[in-house]
């Protein structure tokens, strides 16, 4: 008991005296033992590699997961050290929405009133029978469980090492450089005795203690200048992390973009009769195989516009469509980008000058290759090939 005491009291001590000598140092009343340079910019990128990798970890969760009360949950079962429940994404849940709904509807039966917008951009309303739920929902599965992969490779490869890191690594760099702060504040205690020491043998007695805390404070600068220079093992294991989840993101997007595409050709050859026109819009829509993106054909020198879509040969449309009677629907307009110049073949047209925006809409019975344009007070049909849409 009696050498706890003393133990605490000595204790207690040194750390009264280390606050004296830090306090001092801030005010500008005692000296401080600088450490090298070496040392100080290897000091400086640690601390620099432990912020960046703790915001690029903890904004790589939210990625991942963005439901914070699920983050919460894997926390606590992550230090509990249990295994984290297998959770349904959403997508896998929309697509078991879907199956149900069809079986719900009866096989081959029609939504009936309950119908399904099938492109915002151009308005157009479809009614899907209860086997097309059936294909949409499992292809909303397959994508579910793509993410779920990708969720549980990214983990494995990319934020258990970045955890690993900041959770092991790091408390031990932090613990042994708190540790080389107290040698440091210890040597230059020592250092301000042996300059207010006036008798022989209270000089001796300094000498020695300083000599001991100088021996004390190399070898921890030692110690923890080899913890700092590991820091350079610690980049090149989190760059091929990081290729690791960069190859994971495109596996994953690679494997939804197919998805997307059989389900397309499912859809289109299902359902071709009855909406002809309806893939036809989405590829022009997106982007994707219709119409040219500007980083491909608009930035490039040398590219050429798209050639002229065909003029309208719906009867209907080219009887009954006044372009000075159209009016824009309440909802449904949406800005656009003129990817190319384009000069309007008669007065129902728009002409258009590439980088300008414009705003555009659809009318009942037009055909899908062209839209209504509006620029101030002109009004004309425009190429859905020459734009890009915005919003």
């Amino acid at each position: 008991m009696d050498f706890n005491v003393k133990k605490l009291a000595s204790d207690a001590g040194v750390f009264f005296t280390r606050a004296v000598q830090y306090t001092e140092e801030k005010l500008g009343q005692a000296e401080k033992t600088e450490l090298d340079a070496h040392l100080e910019n290897l000091i400086a990128r640690a601390d620099c590699t432990k912020n960046w990798t703790d915001k690029i970890f903890r904004q790589t969760e939210v990625l991942l997961q963005p439901n914070p009360s699920a983050r919460i949950e894997e926390f606590f079962y992550e230090k509990l050290d249990r295994k984290i429940p297998s959770r349904i994404t959403n997508a896998e849940l929309l697509g078991q929405y879907m199956q149900d709904a069809a079986k719900d509807f009866g096989p081959g039966t029609p939504y009936g009133m309950l119908c399904l917008m099938h492109d915002l951009a151009y308005g157009t309303i479809e009614c899907l029978p209860g086997s097309t739920l059936i294909t949409v929902g499992d292809f909303q599965k397959r994508l579910g469980g793509a993410e779920r992969e990708f969720l549980q490779t990214s983990a494995i490869n990319f934020l258990t090492p970045l955890r690993n890191f900041l959770e092991g690594d790091w408390k031990t760099i932090s613990k042994e450089r708190r540790l080389l702060e107290n040698r440091r504040l210890d040597l230059d205690v020592c250092k301000a005795r042996l300059k207010k020491a006036k008798l022989a043998e209270a000089k001796a007695a300094a000498e020695h203690e300083l000599r001991v805390a100088q021996t004390e404070f190399d070898r921890q600068a030692e110690v923890t200048r080899l913890l700092l220079e590991g820091i350079s093992s610690t980049h090149v294991n989190h760059l091929r992390c990081l290729h690791e989840f960069v190859e994971a993101q495109a596996a994953y997007y690679t494997q939804c973009h197919k998805h997307m595409q059989d389900l397309q050709k499912e859809l289109s050859s299902a359902n071709g009769d009855t909406f002809p026109n309806a893939f036809a819009v989405n590829a022009s829509t997106s982007g994707v195989s219709t119409a040219p993106s500007p980083l491909s054909s608009a930035t490039l020198p040398g590219a050429s516009s798209p050639s002229r879509p065909p003029n309208p040969s719906n009867a209907l449309e080219a009887s009954t469509l006044k372009i000075e009677e159209v009016k824009p629907p309440a909802t449904g307009t949406r800005k656009a980008k003129v990817l190319y110049d384009y000069d309007a073949a008669d007065t129902s047209e728009l002409s258009l000058l590439a980088d300008e925006l414009i705003t555009v809409y659809t009318v009942p019975g037009m055909d899908p290759d062209w839209l209504i344009g509006e620029r101030g007070n002109q009004k004309g049909k425009v190429p859905v090939t020459y734009l890009e849409l915005l919003s």
